[in-house]
């Protein structure tokens, strides 16, 4: 019992962190499930998982979600930017090319090569507002831009951090866009995944509930400090802790 709710601790935390800053938090998930065997882990823990880090996201923008009337914007923006990753994502899992980009080797290089990408679009020093500038047109480049996340390794957080930063919005604003596109991209997972479920027998359980709390948790709290931290800093420390991982993976793949 103790190891089972460790295990989802690890998980929990795995999954709230990685989630929402840009370091690619399946790609985390992948590497710790490759490293350990871990009993707990299952396919509907998975979901318990994202469903924490949906509620979080959800509970942190309550006002600006649920106010339709003054921020039809991020309606817009919520709508319109998931459209790309929702038709290329259930291509992408119907097809079942998924499962063949869940590789080590691909983690590490997309893990590298994305985060020098961040890297030359945070040096941009022309920063927009999401209040004052937001039209159509950037919502949807930047929805293509989170294509690129259906790869392990990339980061759905960091590829559209990096898409609005290369649009020139600043890094507070980018991280919003990245943290309210999760909202459909974590319910999409989670409905993909329950398609899954419902054609094999699970057992609901005390750890399913214990995954959702602690996934929120992680999430909010994640949430909440990067959006300081990035008032302050630039994404740098990312970037080097990226290509640190990447190497690590290289050096122990080769």
């Amino acid at each position: 019992m103790l190891e089972n709710i460790i295990e989802i601790f690890i998980l929990s935390l795995i999954q709230g962190v990685s989630e929402f800053l840009p370091i690619s938090s399946s790609s985390h998930l992948i590497i710790v499930s490759t490293l350990y065997e871990f009993k707990s882990s299952s396919l509907l823990i998975d979901i318990s998982l994202h469903l924490g880090s949906l509620f979080a996201i959800l509970f942190f923008y309550k006002t600006d979600i649920f106010n339709f009337k003054s921020n039809k914007k991020f309606i817009s923006l919520i709508f319109f930017g998931s459209i790309p990753l929702i038709i290329f994502g259930f291509i992408v899992y119907i097809t079942g090319l998924i499962d063949l980009l869940r590789d080590v080797k691909i983690i590490a290089w997309t893990t590298i090569s994305f985060g020098i990408l961040l890297y030359f679009a945070d040096k941009n020093k022309l920063e927009l507002s999401m209040d004052k500038e937001l039209p159509i047109k950037s919502i949807f480049i930047i929805g293509l831009f989170q294509i690129l996340s259906l790869i392990p390794g990339v980061s759905r957080a960091g590829i559209v951090i990096t898409g609005a930063r290369f649009l020139k919005y600043n890094r507070t604003d980018s991280a919003k866009i990245s943290f309210l596109l999760s909202i459909p991209a974590l319910c999409g997972a989670s409905v993909l995944s329950f398609n899954d479920i419902l054609k094999q027998s699970v057992d609901f359980n005390y750890l399913v509930i214990l995954a959702i709390i602690l996934s929120f948790f992680f999430s909010f709290i994640t949430v909440k400090f990067f959006l300081n931290f990035i008032k302050k800093f630039s994404m740098n420390i990312f970037v080097v802790y990226r290509i640190a991982l990447g190497l690590v993976l290289l050096f122990l793949i080769y």
